[in-house]
């Protein structure tokens, strides 16, 4: 980590900027950040860096779990103060949630990048085919959330999941809520708990799986977290958000659900095209 050329340093510091500003502009544009934005925008900038495919992927997910963190913890808080977070729930997926988060980082240090290409493909053209097709009803399967053991397997899956695709988790939690019968506000507030559950120790297990690479990285990261991208990306992303916003609405809603939609799916598709390219390979 010493003796770092500053132009190296001042290049990597350039284009996570501009990683910021597209994450921002994409957010306040099409309604969604963390990683469904982040991911793709650092795998392409960490491409120009040279960063080695086989480590670009971690880098990415690892960094975007990072960047989550603030949000996450400002977002439960506000929830909290409104008294919307179902605590009980939040409790109960604790633990399952901590230990699906250590696992996916486990998964990710010993299967390689393909399984972080796989989880992130299929997560992109999953929720962007749900935002293709928003107009269908939503699924419910039971009218209240299951017992302790239910909510367990729920919680392992989101923290699995999540932790492998680099996102926070709340848009998971969400559709559990709602499959369940309860209200997408609650559920909206209490996966802001569970972000904060999956981001701290997801990005802690990626920057310690990403050690033993730390040659191989750019400068100023630890492990699989970029130090740096997380603290330009975050703040430059929330400042340049609102003028996403502003451009968004000289758009209807279904304009804008349609290029999300098509957005996910173009980006989780070139992921999977490229893990089915090196299979062939």
């Amino acid at each position: 980590m010493f003796g770092i050329p500053l132009e190296e340093v001042a290049i990597l510091g350039a284009l996570l900027l501009v990683g910021g500003v597209l994450t921002g502009l994409l957010a306040g544009l099409l309604g969604i950040g963390g990683g469904a934005i982040i991911v793709p925008v650092l795998y392409y900038l960490f491409g120009v860096l040279g960063v080695p495919d086989d480590l670009r992927m971690h880098l990415s997910v690892g960094t975007s779990l990072a960047v989550i963190i603030p949000t996450s913890i400002r977002s439960y808080l506000s929830h909290k103060k409104r008294g919307a977070v179902d605590m009980q729930a939040l409790r109960v997926w604790a633990l399952p949630v901590l230990a699906g988060v250590l696992s996916g980082a486990a998964l990710a240090a010993v299967l390689g990048s393909d399984i972080l290409k796989l989880a992130f493909g299929l997560f992109g053209l999953l929720l962007g085919g749900q935002m293709l097709f928003s107009g269908t009803s939503r699924l419910q399967i039971a009218g209240d959330l299951p017992g302790r053991a239910g909510m367990s397997a729920y919680g392992f899956a989101i923290g699995l999941f999540s932790s492998l695709v680099g996102i926070g988790g709340g848009s998971l939690a969400t559709l559990v809520f709602t499959m369940h019968g309860r209200t997408i506000h609650q559920g909206v507030a209490t996966g802001a708990g569970v972000g904060v559950l999956i981001s701290i120790p997801g990005a802690i297990g990626f920057a310690v799986a990403g050690w033993p690479e730390m040659a191989e990285l750019p400068p100023l990261s630890i492990g699989y977290v970029s130090v740096i991208g997380a603290l330009l990306i975050a703040p430059v992303s929330m400042l340049v958000a609102p003028l996403g916003v502003r451009i968004a609405h000289a758009f209807s809603r279904r304009q804008l659900e349609v290029a999300l939609g098509l957005f996910l799916i173009i980006m989780g598709g070139r992921f999977l095209l490229e893990l089915i390219v090196n299979l062939i390979d």
